[in-house]
């Protein structure tokens, strides 16, 4: 089964395994009904998709997961903002969607394994199988696979992992595909660009406090929490003589507080809902990752807390916390509050 998602990722991943000489069927997931600009879930990408398996000779079909997406996605990510967290919504669809509901809807129809359209790999390693960066280290996506076990992965082929996006698009225009050229998906898709607080608005409670310093002093009023993220600089409409950042957020408060770069370092961050490729933490050095295509950095994971070998800015709570060694993911948590 391979999962086409409109784009050409995926339909280049599909068209990989037809050449292959595997008997594949091309599934589309319908997992947003409301309105959508960012390439993603709309009925525009559902044609896109048909029309692409059409043209590879393959059967396609549409599962509705809507529901299922509200629930498990929609729902978590309107209560991360409300709790004050930064949720990543692209990793829940991971986790509860693609390789969730879509993984288990697959080995119900007799299917042997799952392809997406995601830059990473699948390799074999002395503790199984496990997730690789792409080849393409401009459009890794392993870092939002952090949560496949081996017991997943046994099931999952990533068929454009190897290539480069250059070498994909080329693909796509050999084959004559219609999504050779179409460009990326790169919002929330069931956001528009620039909509978060609108959305937000219709769903959480507003409610103005204020923003302060480190030594609590008011600097600033804001309308609502959730317009804020740890670490963020830009939109703080704080005069300051020298860059000023979010350090944390009380929501019992309704309080944003500001401070220097040097306020926002850390050395550690708790994780929560760990899943390790092993099945335990790494012992020894690791490289910890934990923005999507943020640079990794040495550090160690002890227990439940990550450290790092020096201070970085602190990590927004909702955030994946991914550890690598070398190219090869170990898994990773949710950076929490504590």
């Amino acid at each position: 089964m391979a999962m086409m998602s409109g784009g050409v990722d995926s339909s280049v991943a599909a068209a990989l395994l037809v050449e292959q000489g595997h008997d594949v069927t091309g599934v589309t997931l319908k997992l947003w009904g409301g309105e959508s600009d960012s390439g993603c879930c709309s009925v525009s990408d559902v044609e896109d998709a048909r029309r692409v398996a059409a043209q590879l000779g393959i059967a396609h079909y549409v599962f509705n997961f809507t529901d299922e997406f509200e629930r498990e996605v929609v729902g978590p990510y309107v209560a991360a903002y409300a709790g004050g967290r930064t949720p990543n919504p692209c990793v829940d669809c991971n986790r509860t969607m693609k390789f969730g509901k879509l993984l288990a809807r697959a080995a119900q129809l007799g299917f042997d394994a799952v392809a997406t359209g995601h830059h990473a790999r699948v390799v074999r390693t002395g503790r199984g199988f496990a997730v690789a960066r792409g080849v393409d280290r401009g459009k890794d996506q392993s870092y939002v696979l952090y949560m496949l076990g081996p017991r997943e992965l046994a099931r999952t082929l990533l068929p454009v992992g190897e290539m480069t996006k250059a070498e994909v698009r080329d693909h796509a225009a050999r084959l004559g595909l219609r999504t050779a050229q179409k460009r990326e998906s790169m919002d929330v898709c069931f956001i528009t660009r620039g909509g978060r607080q609108a959305f937000l608005g219709t769903r959480i409670e507003r409610r103005p406090g204020a923003i302060v310093t480190t030594d609590g002093t008011p600097v600033g009023r804001h309308d609502g929490v959730d317009a804020f993220t740890v670490g963020q600089r830009r939109g703080l409409a704080v005069a300051a003589g020298e860059r000023r950042y979010v350090v944390d957020l009380d929501v019992e408060t309704a309080t944003v507080t500001i401070g220097t770069a040097a306020d926002l370092a850390r050395d550690h961050v708790r994780v929560t809902d760990a899943v390790w490729s092993a099945g335990e933490p790494p012992a020894g050095a690791v490289l910890v990752q934990w923005r999507a295509h943020g640079a990794a950095v040495p550090g160690f994971v002890d227990g439940d807390v990550v450290r790092f070998a020096e201070p970085q800015p602190r990590v927004a709570p909702g955030q994946v916390v991914a550890c690598y060694e070398g190219d090869v993911l170990l898994g990773g948590g949710i950076a929490t509050r504590a």
